[in-house]
């Protein structure tokens, strides 16, 4: 109750929780401005005729599926810094320290974990589209690039909005876990709060910003799903 009756308290933890929230939305951010792109590359050497590219867009997803985004996170801040000492004391005895910071370790890991699961809901809503719509293209004489991006892309996008929306908010969520490698988002602010403060209340208002942040998405996803209605 003491938030209550301190003003100045509850501000100020609010401005704390502000502040992690900037570091939630710049992970949340960044990830998917470079994940779904990403995403995208890997479904098409996932389904390229070359055999190798399809072998390394196999084990890719294969690992970044597989294996929990906690153990890729510290990877990459930890393990991914010691690989690299390791190579530069093969041509320097004493090889300088090389670190890498906690900010572009976590978005590079969330980058590469969601980018495997945007290729295969990539893929999914590529092949679901039946073979006989892209030969009803060609036998009326339209070319492949006009089929893509006036047949195909359309129904494709329409069915992918609500796994890739499905991932978008549930990327909010994960970007908690960039506490274990201590970077100060909202998660570790509410954490440090309640240990100073003796107090639950930084959790709860931790849950009602996550709650706001969600509710947001679901709601312009909503919308968007509601766009492409007319492609029924």
């Amino acid at each position: 109750m003491k938030y209550f009756t301190d003003i100045d308290r509850l501000v100020s933890l609010l401005r704390e929780m502000l502040s992690g929230t900037l570091v939630t939305l710049e992970v949340w951010a960044l990830t998917l401005l470079f994940a779904l792109p990403l995403g995208l590359l890997i479904c098409q050497m996932r389904m390229s005729k070359n055999g190798f590219a399809r072998g390394v867009a196999r084990v890719y997803i294969f690992y970044f599926r597989g294996s929990p985004l906690m153990l890729q996170l510290l990877f990459m801040f930890f393990g991914v810094p010691i690989i690299v000492k390791n190579i530069l004391s093969l041509f320097n005895p004493t090889p300088p320290a090389f670190t890498l910071d906690r900010t572009f370790a976590a978005i590079l890991a969330f980058i590469l974990n969601y980018a495997a699961y945007f290729a295969e809901i990539y893929r999914g809503g590529i092949q679901s589209i039946p073979r006989g719509q892209y030969e009803a293209a060609h036998v009326l004489g339209l070319s492949n690039k006009v089929t893509f991006f006036k047949i195909i892309l359309p129904q494709v996008v329409k069915r992918i909005i609500p796994p890739i929306g499905n991932e978008v908010i549930t990327l909010v969520k994960d970007t908690a876990l960039v506490y274990v490698i201590a970077l100060q988002d909202m998660l570790f602010k509410a954490k440090a709060a309640v240990n100073r403060d003796v107090s639950v209340m930084p959790f709860v208002i931790a849950a009602i910003f996550y709650l706001v942040m969600t509710g947001v998405l679901t709601h312009l996803l909503e919308r968007i799903e509601r766009k492409f209605d007319y492609y029924k």
